[in-house]
This record gives structure tokens, sequence and C-alpha cells, in this order.
């Protein structure tokens, strides 16, 4: 769907989490990555060698991917003219943001004139149904979590992983704009309306061989109040056999609303069970995933050592440490 390789365009973010796709791609699909632009004022960094323009297509470039998540998915007036200059430079654009690229007269423009592409992955590509909550052949896992951007996508794609070196039957299945721009394909469920949501899900994951897995991209979570209808939908359309839980220790309330805590693990745990168990009775949470990047080994090691005794379920950073605890637990199921 796109040309790689790409260069990650971090344009003006206000934190590394902002830079979450650029991230994504980076750890997930290194070869894809040749470097980084960056505005004045930015405040991310995805260890990449910052380029210009002319020295990433001196290096390869053919898309210069927006590497920004931020909240309400909008194209900032400040990056406009260095993405029509990219259009102009020979890059294609590719974005994972709400605001539409094509929509944009300016860039749109640009790309006619220059015979450049403009991709919006958050562009639904099919008329999705309605679900029906029928039960499906085969087996899924579902990531779910305490907060937004606390790794549902990097636990899934660590379990992917492990699995895959296990010789299992497996698919990863994209839900968001990070995951289709690691994969190439998937759902943009927050971009699906609203009726059809859950029987995108249920389309993304259909009926397969018994032995096989789909481990379905988590999005926001059941106490974010701004996505938690995303997070419903997935668990609704997924009838996930399996849940992971996913968490981020550092967090001291939810990203975007001040005013609202974390729920506990058991909160997110019991909560997402009991929706789950609507479309399938036997779900069971299998694990505990936290993403403690911002620990040292011996925090981290502490951390999840202490979660795993509270909780009473394998606790890993499937990231830092790898997923195969969390298999041999699904495994067992």
């Amino acid at each position: 769907m796109l040309k790689t390789p790409y260069l990650l365009f971090l344009g003006d973010a206000h934190d590394q989490l902002a830079a979450k796709v650029a991230k994504g791609i980076c750890d997930w699909r290194p070869e894809y990555a040749i470097g980084q632009l960056r505005l004045p004022g930015c405040d991310a960094d995805v260890g990449l060698p910052d380029l210009t323009l002319e020295e990433a297509r001196n290096a390869g470039a053919k898309t210069m991917v927006i590497g920004v998540a931020n909240r309400g998915g909008v194209i900032s007036e400040t990056w406009k003219d260095v993405m029509v200059e990219a259009l102009e430079s020979g890059f294609d654009l590719a974005s994972g943001l709400h605001n539409r690229l094509q929509d944009n007269p300016h860039l749109s423009d640009a790309a006619a004139r220059h015979g450049q592409e403009l991709i919006d992955v958050r562009v639904p590509q099919h008329q999705y149904p309605i679900a029906t909550g029928e039960k499906r052949t085969g087996k899924r896992c579902l990531t779910v979590g305490t907060d937004c951007s606390v790794g549902k996508m990097y636990t899934s794609l660590a379990l992917e992983k492990e699995m895959k070196a296990r010789e299992m039957n497996v698919d990863f299945r994209a839900t968001g704009q990070s995951g289709i721009l690691i994969t190439g394909e998937g759902v943009p469920v927050d971009a699906v309306i609203a009726d059809f949501m859950a029987g995108s899900v249920e389309w993304l994951t259909p009926d397969n061989d018994p032995d096989h897995w789909d481990l379905i991209e988590g999005q926001g979570s059941l106490f974010h109040v701004s996505f938690s209808g995303v997070t419903m939908a997935l668990i609704h359309g997924g009838q996930p056999d399996a849940l992971v839980v996913c968490h981020e220790p550092t967090r001291t309330h939810m990203r975007g609303i001040p005013n609202f805590g974390l729920p506990t693990l058991e909160e997110v745990r019991d909560l997402s069970l009991k929706v789950a168990r609507v479309v399938n009775p036997d779900c069971k949470v299998i694990g505990i995933s936290v993403n403690t990047s911002a620990l040292n080994e011996n925090e981290a090691k502490n951390y999840l050592a202490n979660v795993e005794e509270q909780i009473g379920l394998p606790t890993v950073d499937p990231y830092r440490q790898g997923a195969a605890r969390l298999v041999d637990a699904l495994e067992e199921l």
C-alpha cells in the first residue's frame, strides 16, 4: 500500500508519546525507517538521523509518513508548508490522522501537480456489516488497557513474534493507524461509523482454523471517557477467548483528561471480562502486560514481581523481556 522506505515526520510533537506512530514503525519495521524530520519546538525523538527532505530523498526515502498521533487526529497548520514541499520534492504522503490529506486543497493540488500520492490509512476501505455476535471458529486474543497509549499494539506484536517463532498459526489484526502503517492492512476502527464498529471487527476476524489465533490490537480503554466506545466495539466484535490487560505505571491520570485518574488493574480485569463474557462466556484474562520503558532494570523487575503477586497472573514487559510467558498462558487455554 505504501512505498518504502519512509521518512518519519514528527512535526512539533510536544512529547515522546505524541510520536508513537513513528516509534512503532521504528521498533517493528526498522528496515522501513530511514530518518526523521522535526520542526522547531519538537520534543520527540525516535532515535533516527535528522534529515532534510533533500537528504532523505538522496537516501532513498519514497514516502513521508506523518508519525504523530495527536488528540483529535488533526493536521496542524504548522505542518502544511513542509508537507507541500515534500510532495514537490517527490515524496508520497501517508497519514493515519482523522483529518484526511485528500481533503486539504493545498495538499491535493500539490500532489496532482507533481504526480504524488496522498494515502489516508484512517479511512475505512470497506462497507462493514452490523455485528451479529454469532460464534466464530478459531481463537482470538484482545489487548485491553488502563488507558490509551499504554502498549496494547506492542503487546499484540510481541505475542505475534513469539507465536510465529513457535510456528503457531497466528495473525496480528491491526485496528489503528500505527498498526496499519506497520503491517499494511487492517481496519481503522475509530473511523468506522459507530453502528458498524463491532461488525468491522467481526469482518476482520472471521471464521478460521480451530488452532488459529487472531491477535486483535486494542484501542482506548473502557475507563477513558473519550475513547471507551471503540474499546467496547473491539470487545464485542472481537469475541475474544483471551484478554491481556496492559498498563503503564507512571501515569497519574488518563491521557488528555487530567481530572480522571487511572483505574486499578483489578477494575480493568473485572469490567473487561464482564463485557467480554456477553459474547463469549468462556473468555479468560491470561496475563498482564506492563510498559516499563520509564523504569530502570531493577525498578521494572520489582514492579512486575509485585503486580504478579498482587494479581496472580503472568506479568511481563513483552517488549523488554519477550512475550513467552503470555504465549505459554495462551497455549494452556
